[in-house]
């Protein structure tokens, strides 16, 4: 079994560990680090005028106490209750430098950190929620694992006892999941704990999440991230950029994934990392494409990466993120959901986290997304 619900490598409590992250983030409050990229300075008032628009529209969709699967944020109105696209909203509060149980939002935080917990299903230590309809529940295991890591020890005692209790099993099922049998997709991770294939998409926030638990002070066992790198290296193809399975076609999102996840795993200056930027140099979108598929999720995962690799990888995507996101903005705060058939279905609370996610990596808030 996973060991990872305490104590840390070196015997200290794990809760401890980020619980000075906490401290700190409170004091600074929901402000900027002290050195700022040049990026940020040329663009720091309209950026912080557009997340603080969004997270007031997330806070408008947050499920009210008394309701059903209350602190989970309204997708649709067919759709309720995705632990995954909860977390998703929590970590963008988290991203502006807001903390649980403080400020303005920390109820809102609070609530939806309690919901996700409350999704824990006891038999399979699946984290997902009542909608689980779409047939990939690791998405939403993982999400809600990854930002279950990031908030632990910033929270107060009874919710770090809560979380205590069930992180160290949401780690050990992705853990678990990674070593079922796959023969050439070994490493990664697909839809199911059982799964026998994996992608790269699914990869990549089991990858995250498992990176956050060991950050964090969880007992990951090393070869799960080395693993995990073999297989997403797996994935690359000769024109720089990454496929979603091995020996498949490059994507731009997909390549955002690879690029992400090598960095966070140690990978800094890995030739294929560098392939990869400039790759997506060669094909970022320059407008709001939002008739074709997962265009947020491509820019998550993009600006994550050409955050990673910084200079002018991130020097020359970020204004052209920033315009892009400034002008599909609604003047509710939110962005209008894209065409993919499975994140659309969750609408503007799905879009407009991955949006601020997007836009506030130089804010470095979040710890698993600091370089």
């Amino acid at each position: 079994m996973l060991s990872c619900s305490v104590f840390s490598s070196n015997g200290k409590p794990w809760c401890c560990l980020a619980a000075l992250v906490a401290i700190l983030l409170a004091a600074v409050g929901p402000a900027v680090c002290d050195v700022e990229p040049p990026v940020l300075a040329k663009y720091k008032k309209p950026l912080d005028e557009s997340v603080d628009k969004a997270l007031a529209y997330l806070a408008s969709v947050q499920i009210p106490p008394g309701q059903p699967v209350a602190g989970s944020f309204a997708c649709t109105p067919d759709v309720r209750g995705n632990s995954g696209i909860t977390s998703l909203c929590v970590m963008a509060f988290l991203s502006k430098g807001h903390t649980p149980g403080l400020g303005p939002y920390g109820d809102v935080i609070n609530r939806g950190i309690d919901y996700v917990l409350s999704t824990h299903d006891t038999k399979t230590n699946l984290l997902i929620g009542p909608d689980a309809s779409s047939g990939r529940p690791m998405y939403a295991h993982c999400i809600s694992t990854l930002m279950l890591a990031e908030v632990s020890g910033m929270v107060d005692p009874e919710r770090q006892k809560k979380i205590d209790l069930v992180l160290p099993k949401a780690l050990n099922l992705i853990v678990s999941a990674q070593r079922v049998p796959k023969g050439s997709n070994q490493g990664g991770w697909r839809y199911y704990p059982t799964s026998d294939d994996a992608d790269i998409s699914l990869t990549g926030w089991a990858a995250m999440a498992l990176r956050s638990g060991r950050l964090n002070g969880a007992a990951i066992p090393k070869e799960c991230i080395g693993d995990a790198i073999q297989y997403i290296l797996k994935c690359r193809t000769s024109d720089g950029g990454f496929a979603y399975q091995p020996h498949g076609g490059s994507g731009l999102a997909r390549t955002g994934v690879g690029v992400l996840c090598l960095e966070l795993c140690g990978q800094h200056g890995n030739p294929d990392t560098i392939s990869g930027g400039e790759y997506i140099l060669r094909n970022m979108p320059r407008t709001a494409t939002l008739n074709c598929d997962v265009f947020y999720y491509g820019e998550y995962y993009c600006s994550q990466a050409m955050f990673q690799l910084g200079g002018k990888y991130w020097e020359t995507w970020a204004p052209v993120m920033y315009e892009m996101f400034f002008k599909a903005q609604r003047s509710n705060g939110s962005w209008p959901p894209d065409y993919d058939s499975v994140a659309g279905r969750y609408g503007p609370a799905y879009s407009t986290a991955m949006a601020v996610l997007a836009m506030t990596l130089s804010y470095r808030q979040l710890p698993i997304y600091q370089r």
